[in-house]
């Protein structure tokens, strides 16, 4: 059985999350080299208001806790990231140098930000499944974003359209509609130009082919070219977000068990819905020990 190490994206983050890592892990010194004295502040409050932040602290956290369990004898066979949770993915495959990744996520979080500083982010919608949703979008403003589960659709546009679609989809029997802690309207169409600049941004960057598999969770494929993973994530800031075919896709690779990185444990309940015979537990909520513990399981179910 395969292990998969999953990173989840935007939302997940809070205030001291940078202060929470690994004990001796220097990825938080090693940022420090590229991005200087910001370093020390980006998991403040202050910061966190900032999509740039919120990035950097996120491909930072997934980074160290992914190396900490490496360390432990823990390795992932597989590799999937939920939008920036992408990058820490791309760069526990051995696709992308950490050093690269933090000026691309710092450039991207500023190219998302100035697009849309203020009014635009994504709802979730539970309940609901997507032909309802879609019918609710449709003489809207409103884009749909990920495809999280069979009943968890995340859109995204205008703070003020997003609230009328989401009491149409409460009338219609949503469980619920949850604004997001996301400031811009990721995933749709609003994105392609930042999109565009980003993928500029690559060209002066050296990918190489993955150590283990990377899988998409825009399109739910594994990918082994540089250049397509580089595509991937460059673009993956305008494209749908597909988990739970993601997740469907990892199961029928073998993967036995999926580990997610902190902080939170969302992409865990995700995979949960999606699968049936693959296990899938959080890091924050369970330990490296029983992380350790767990691939083990899953290991010598291979003999």
């Amino acid at each position: 059985m395969k292990i998969l190490f999953t990173f989840p994206g935007q939302g997940t983050q809070h205030p001291g999350m940078l202060h929470e890592l690994p004990a001796g892990d220097t990825t938080l010194e090693q940022a420090r080299a590229v991005l200087g004295d910001e370093v020390d502040t980006l998991d403040s409050p202050q910061a966190l208001r900032h999509t740039r932040a919120v990035q950097l602290c996120l491909l930072i956290a997934g980074t160290a806790w992914a190396r900490e369990l490496i360390r432990r004898d823990v390795t992932p066979d597989m590799v999937s990231g939920l939008s920036i949770g992408a990058f820490p993915a791309a760069v526990m495959a051995g696709v992308l140098p950490f050093a690269d990744a933090l000026r691309l996520v710092a450039l991207r979080g500023d190219l998302m930000e100035q697009a849309y500083p203020q009014g635009y982010g994504l709802t979730a919608i539970m309940g609901l499944t997507l032909p309802q949703v879609e019918a609710l979008v449709a003489d809207s403003d409103v884009y749909i974003a990920n495809l999280n589960a069979e009943t968890q659709i995340v859109i995204a546009g205008r703070d003020d359209s997003m609230a009328q679609v989401a009491q149409r989809a409460l009338k219609k029997g949503a469980s619920r509609a949850k604004r997001l802690a996301v400031s811009v309207p990721s995933h749709c169409a609003l994105l392609d130009e930042p999109a565009r600049q980003l993928q500029a941004a690559f060209a002066g960057v050296t990918l190489t082919r993955p150590r283990c598999a990377y899988l998409s969770g825009s399109t739910a494929r594994v990918l082994w070219q540089p250049e397509r993973i580089a595509e991937d994530l460059a673009l993956n800031m305008a494209r749908t977000v597909r988990w739970q075919e993601a997740m469907i896709a990892a199961e029928e690779r073998e993967v036995g068990l999926a580990i997610e990185m902190p902080p939170g444990g969302i992409l865990t309940c995700l995979t949960r819905q999606a699968v049936t015979r693959e296990e899938a537990i959080s890091l924050e909520r369970s330990g490296c020990e029983v992380a350790a513990h767990m691939t083990k399981l899953a290991r010598a179910r291979e003999y």
